[in-house]
């Protein structure tokens, strides 16, 4: 696979004797890519799958699909936001494009500045994005995760904080306190960028930073996906849970937090404990179960749909490139 060849309207830019890096990548990721499919497909055990479907209802596996959709295109706002603070004009299929593959990809496979950004890359190049532009966008599109997560965990902790200090087993006042120390974290960003121009400057890279009306739609926009992404497991439990959501949201973004400490490609094994353990008084069975089909409705199909239209993308760039 190549990162694709110049299209019309679009300057020719020299090419550096390094130019052979972009397509060794991008042929490394989509081969890892199958690989991690193949170890994912083969660990699962059909008598769990077949078990955990025969759970949960059609409406349950509805409302999680209509969920993981809503999510991932939620998702496709980051890049439309980080595009928009770069001051670059990409068509809006191009952005759903990369932004869907990319963090398809991510998900799955970690590391995602590097698999991510790759991705990114590959799509967004031949419309005369430099991988420098690639890198702070994907940067940026972190950062709206970032400010998302810390928004909803600020407000869990302070609205259901006696029911998430039942699930930590620890005391309402330990809850808020860290409620309190999200917020300050979160009130002193957003007072930073509101003074001016922000920019991180490292080895000659620069990095711009959102201002205050950007950074306000990146936390919105960020909570937004946190929540749908979360209600996925959520309507996947088994029924008579009594949990309430913005209870169960806070145990997800702690999960989610520690999947991403662990380094794990998708938190995979250490989300499911963390869970595991918050949601202890239902049933292992019936937890368990739903976890998988999480993992299948978020993370599985998303990624089998990332890598068709990858390999669809670039047969039709070979066949635009051949016609030309």
């Amino acid at each position: 696979m190549s990162f694709g060849q110049d299209e019309p309207g679009i300057p020719l830019r020299r090419r550096s004797r390094w130019w052979w890096l972009g397509p060794l990548a991008s042929a490394l990721i989509f081969c890892a890519s199958l690989v991690v499919l193949y170890y994912i497909v083969r660990e699962i055990e059909p008598g769990e799958l077949a078990d955990a479907f025969r759970n949960a209802s059609a409406r349950q596996i509805g409302l999680a699909l209509g969920f993981t959709a809503l999510s991932y295109l939620l998702l496709t706002g980051y890049d439309a936001l980080a595009l928009k603070r770069l001051g670059l004009s990409i068509p809006y299929r191009t952005t759903a494009l990369a932004s869907f593959t990319s963090y398809s990809v991510s998900f799955t496979l970690g590391f995602p500045i590097v698999t991510g950004g790759t991705v990114r890359y590959w799509i967004y190049s031949p419309k005369g994005v430099r991988a420098s532009e690639v890198a702070s966008l994907t940067v940026i599109a972190g950062l709206t995760f970032w400010l998302g997560l810390g928004a909803i965990l600020c407000a869990c902790l302070f609205y259901a904080s006696d029911s998430v200090a039942v699930l930590a087993r620890t005391s309402p006042l330990v809850v808020q306190g860290v409620g309190v120390a999200v917020a300050i974290g979160t009130l002193g960003y957003l007072g930073w960028i509101s003074t001016g121009e922000r920019t991180i400057r490292m080895r000659g890279w620069n990095l711009p930073l959102p201002g205050l009306g950007i950074t306000l739609g990146q936390m919105f926009l960020g909570a937004a996906e946190v929540c749908a992404a979360a209600a996925v497991l959520y309507v996947l439990l088994p029924g008579g849970h009594n949990i309430a959501y913005p209870t169960f949201l806070a145990a997800y973004v702690f999960a989610c937090l520690i999947g991403i400490a662990s380094h794990a490609p998708g938190g995979l094994g250490v989300f499911e404990a963390t869970m595991l353990i918050a949601l202890s008084r239902l049933p292992y069975e019936g937890v368990l179960g739903a976890l998988l089909l999480f993992r299948i409705a978020y993370y599985l199909l998303p990624f089998i749909l990332a890598l068709a239209l990858l390999a669809l993308n670039e047969m039709a760039r070979r066949i635009r490139g051949r016609e030309r």
